[in-house]
């Protein structure tokens, strides 16, 4: 698919122009960030300015989700490319000038910079439409929620049925990797995640008057202990599988033995046959351990994102790109797989596409962490190449 103009593709310095504009908007949003759906001025600003530069905008779509379609040259191709909306509900510790003005809600993952190189790349798009047929921007809310996500909400929507894409992509910022460094890895790329909630009931009593009681906390102490083992002692070494118990609440005063407590899991795998694995051994475990110290439980599972499978054809392209931009030297092939998860898995499961890293910069704090800010370094760069991955993807027919 080489382009029949090569020296009109677009180039890094081409976006230079934009990078005050777009930044300028980043910050905005950063400054006012909106969690899961709730992006109502997210989506409204993105849409007035995609409006303004010649797309046409279909708004509300899942919720607070958008698509832009701009429409080059005759060709029947098309593709889409995604960034996402929504904020966390974390304190932003940063001290920026442009920090969260929201208490208990910041941009700790980078969605205000994934959400600011895909205008600054619709921008440049749209002033040189160096492209042969159509383009749809999707700006996505909710991917953070866990399940239930914007993507779905998108998907039911009718999303690839009202806006047909020949393939997707999507990309995310990277800690810990130099600032403009590309990152792609076909087959699976990230994990599927589940959310376990459980609670142990006991029967409270009077801390002097343990025998009078069926502890929870004890039970649910060992719980935890016990299941470390189901990674350790029950998936294979050879597979990759994460059981994390993120959460532990039981009473609230020394001298009390409390009726309940709770657990809540964070579980991740590659393959179903693990995932099934997990679920099982994880609920044998929940049930007899209650059960062992006389204690009753009760287990909600939640099937969360799905593994994300990139396409092994549209991967090689993407990466290509990012080497014909960047040059081999920044490109990491193949990068992971990544235990984190993301809902981008269910665009793939119904059209090919690829999503990929880009590095944020080395020494820089992790993603979901209060003293996070996205590289705005990486704006030129990411729009820089999602334009060219469009010219490449759609080229100008010869002539």
């Amino acid at each position: 698919m080489n382009h029949p103009h090569p020296h009109k593709l677009c180039e890094v310095a081409d976006l230079h122009d934009l990078h005050d504009e777009i930044t300028g908007l980043r910050r905005h949003i950063h400054q006012h960030p909106e969690l899961s759906f709730q992006e109502v001025d997210t989506a409204a600003l993105v849409a007035d300015r995609l409006q303004e530069w010649g797309y046409a905008v279909t708004r509300h779509i899942g919720g607070n989700g958008l698509v832009a379609t701009l429409r080059a040259g005759s060709s029947t191709r098309s593709i889409g490319l995604r960034a996402d909306m929504d904020a966390l509900p974390i304190q932003e510790e940063t001290g920026l000038d442009w920090a969260s003005v929201k208490p208990g809600a910041m941009h700790a993952c980078g969605h205000d910079g994934h959400t600011a190189m895909l205008l600054g790349a619709a921008k440049h798009l749209a002033r040189t439409r160096h492209f042969d047929g159509t383009l749809n921007l999707i700006f996505q809310p909710a991917e953070e929620a866990g399940f239930d996500s914007g993507a779905q909400k998108m998907l039911a929507d009718g999303l690839f049925e009202r806006f047909p894409c020949d393939a997707v992509f999507g990309i995310h910022n990277h800690p810990g990797v130099e600032t403009g460094t590309f990152m792609f890895r076909s087959g699976p790329f990230m994990a599927a995640c589940d959310t376990v909630k459980i609670r142990i009931t006991g029967r409270g009593s009077h801390a002097a008057r343990p025998h009078l009681s069926v502890d929870p906390v004890v039970a649910a102490a060992s719980l935890v202990m016990a299941l470390q083992t189901v990674v350790s002692r029950n998936v294979d070494p050879m597979e990759t599988a994460v059981v994390t118990v993120g959460s532990l609440h039981a009473g609230k005063a020394s001298n009390v033995i409390p009726e309940f407590a709770t657990l809540e899991l964070s579980v991740r795998s590659f393959k179903p046959e693990v995932r099934e694995l997990l679920e099982q051994r994880i609920r044998a475990l929940v049930s007899t351990h209650a059960e062992s110290y006389g204690a009753q439980a009760s287990i909600e599972y939640l099937r969360g994102y799905p593994v994300l499978v990139n396409s092994e054809a549209e991967t090689d392209f993407a990466r290509s790109v990012a080497e014909e931009l960047v040059g081999p030297e920044k490109v990491i092939a193949p990068f992971g797989p990544i235990a984190g998860s993301e809902d981008f898995a269910y665009f793939l499961q119904q059209r090919p596409g690829c999503f990929l890293r880009v590095g944020n910069g080395q020494g820089k704090p992790m993603l979901h962490n209060a003293g996070y800010d996205f590289n705005d370094d990486n704006i030129p760069v990411g729009a820089a190449y999602w334009t060219r991955l469009v010219e490449r993807w759609m080229p100008v027919k010869p002539g």
